[in-house]
């Protein structure tokens, strides 16, 4: 498969305030006002809430200044070491430290950067963000299995059994778990170390299943989402609270698996932590 950077990303219907989120117009809570407040038109009309675009085919303005495709801000592909405490959010009601609080101002501010699906606060490892809503769609569509791998810590030391038991699949919420690949890392009296990879990403799934099969899980880290890893090779693993850039493969690698030829990929984009 060939995988092209460049601004050929095909174009999606989505509703307004998504677009204007995306765009780093605003936050979708400010872009909802903006919409119910009358700022927003579509092509030559105000717009309503909930009202959907292309914003490669429609024409968008904001208090009469159209805001056009080229305006967008540069697509954004970063993987971040999330710590526990922080959650996978841009915004907490119960004010607890979020994901974007880890990210300097120039990409916290204005870029409509959000995670990939979530981590529990309690977890930490590995989590995309990108202000890519097209790639962010198709990775947490159930249809797509995109492998995740943890290492996780459980109490006590599950028998031969109950880990064939969760190789298998195991019955949550009425529908079975997909084969799961568990392999013993190191294990103890009180607490074992396991190495799970998913394909699917079912709410808390890990932490279910654990439970149900009288394991609790003690500690969970997440280390790779598809091939993007947080450590890779001979490179020290990201640090904890620390972000780096996405190589053009690793999101490549990303797009192959959901069968998206096209990447949007800045080309003076490069790795950085902090």
């Amino acid at each position: 498969m060939v995988c092209e950077t460049g601004e050929s990303a095909q174009q999606m219907v989505e509703r307004l305030q998504k677009i204007l989120s995306q765009w780093g117009v605003a936050s979708r809570r400010q872009a909802e006002q903006m919409i119910l407040d009358g700022r927003v038109a579509l092509n030559g009309e105000i717009a309503h809430l909930g009202q959907k675009a292309n914003p490669g085919v429609d024409r968008i303005e904001i208090d009469g200044v159209a805001v056009r495709a080229n305006d967008r801000p540069k697509a954004i592909y970063l993987l971040l070491n999330k710590p526990a405490g922080v959650v996978s959010t841009n915004f907490d009601p119960q004010h607890r430290p979020t994901i974007l609080e880890l990210l300097p101002p120039e990409l916290r501010h204005g870029q409509g950067i959000h995670s990939v699906g979530r981590l529990d606060a309690d977890s930490t490892g590995a989590l995309l963000l990108t202000n890519d809503g097209e790639l962010t769609c198709y990775l947490t569509h159930p249809r797509y299995h995109v492998s995740k791998t943890y290492e996780v810590m459980v109490k006590g030391h599950p028998s031969n059994s109950a880990l064939q038991a969760w190789r298998d699949g195991v019955w949550l919420s009425g529908k079975r778990t997909l084969p799961a690949d568990i392999r013993l890392l190191k294990g103890g009296i009180s607490q074992t170390w396991l190495r799970i990879v998913l394909n699917e990403g079912r709410n808390r799934q890990i932490r279910r299943v654990a439970e149900l099969l009288g394991h609790p899980v003690l500690q969970l880290h997440r280390t790779a989402i598809g091939a993007v890893r947080l450590q890779s090779g001979k490179e020290p693993e990201l640090p904890i609270g620390s972000y780096r850039f996405l190589k053009d493969s690793e999101i490549c690698s990303l797009r192959s698996q959901i069968d998206l030829t096209f990447v949007n990929v800045p080309a003076d984009m490069k790795e950085h932590s902090q």
